[in-house]
């Protein structure tokens, strides 16, 4: 039987994880859903895997790499769904992982996208970086988690059990109406990897939708597995992807000084690398500044077409402060912290 449900892991040289996790996706889901692998052009044994020991497990090959944002553009193509869930290839899920989520969106029409409970693979009882129990983003772009707010990770302490509507989902395990999916032509492939979710989510926020996390569901998540969160290349990626973010997306106004105070921000944090004697990553916050400068015309003229969408955009879930300043000045470490008048 047909199902409406498709759940979609992107995989690249990836065939520890998917010996690893994809049993739990099979097991939770084949009922609900079909589960489909779309093979950025591995290099290891990902494929025979597959053929062998996931034969139920729909496959779909990639000529070349294209990264997680143009793997899912091309993989998902033609495909036909209600929903499509977007799974990282290293997230043990859960029974019932799905129901609760598709349900509450089911109830929930202007609901364009949604996440489960995010936790830590290695230590269960702890959030996980990407995405937590739902993601936020300060007046300055900068994204943060219920559960994890910059390097801060809070135990699950059934503090975020109750649904609600965030921000930004993760897309390490996000559920899209592919009807909405389609509306924003997907991820931005401009941004390759790290942060193009924040950006879908931004854009279909921009046309009035609404973004969930659905705290019923819960899945763990390994992190790392596709680029370890210590890598000079993922700084230069999220440093260089936050700025595309803002220009692209910011609609309360003064563009022009939101951007310069961020490249200020960056600075900072650049001299902490190198006063950390990393110096790596100090050198990939001004590759990420080089590029974005490179690009910036590209980048305003997606804003320019951004901007035909929508004239009353959903700020539900953006902080009106900033929160550099209450992490580092006010000793902010979660968003139980932080009261409802805070957001927009």
């Amino acid at each position: 039987m047909a199902h409406r449900i498709a759940v979609a892991i992107l995989n690249w040289n990836g065939e520890k994880f998917l010996r690893q996790f994809l049993p739990s996706v099979v097991e939770n889901s084949h009922d609900v859903a079909d589960i489909i692998v779309i093979d950025n052009a591995s290099k290891d044994q990902s494929l025979q895997i597959l053929a062998t020991d996931f034969p139920q497990v729909k496959v779909i090959t990639l000529s070349h790499n294209y990264g997680f944002a143009g793997g899912y553009n091309r993989g998902l193509m033609g495909l036909d769904y209600e929903y499509v869930v977007l799974l990282n290839s290293d997230v043990e899920v859960t029974p019932n992982w799905i129901q609760p989520v598709v349900s509450w969106m089911d109830r929930t029409p202007h609901m364009a996208a949604c996440q489960p409970k995010i936790l830590d693979y290695h230590r269960k009882e702890m959030f996980e970086y990407a995405g937590g129990a739902g993601g936020f983003i300060d007046k300055d772009g900068f994204a943060f988690c219920a559960g994890r707010i910059f390097y801060e990770f809070e135990a699950d302490l059934n503090q975020f059990n109750t649904n609600a509507e965030v921000f930004w989902a993760s897309g390490a395990a996000m559920f899209i109406r592919f009807q909405n999916w389609k509306e924003v032509a997907g991820l931005d492939e401009d941004f390759f990897a790290h942060m193009e979710e924040i950006d879908l989510c931004w854009r279909l926020k921009n046309r009035g939708y609404s973004i969930g996390a659905c705290r019923e569901s819960i899945v763990y998540h390994y992190g790392g597995g596709t680029l370890d969160r210590q890598s000079s290349f993922k700084t230069y990626l999220n440093f260089r992807n936050s700025l595309y973010l803002i220009v692209k997306n910011e609609r309360s106004g003064q563009l022009g000084l939101k951007v310069v105070r961020r490249l200020l921000l960056d600075g900072i944090a650049g001299v902490r690398f190198l006063f950390e004697g990393k110096w790596s990553h100090c050198f990939a916050v001004l590759r990420a500044h080089f590029s974005f400068y490179k690009r910036l015309i590209a980048v305003l003229d997606k804003r320019r077409r951004e901007l035909r969408y929508g004239s009353t955009p959903n700020t539900t879930g953006r902080l009106k402060r900033s929160i550099v300043w209450l992490f580092f000045a006010k000793n902010v470490k979660s968003v139980s912290q932080l009261a409802a008048e805070d957001f927009m």
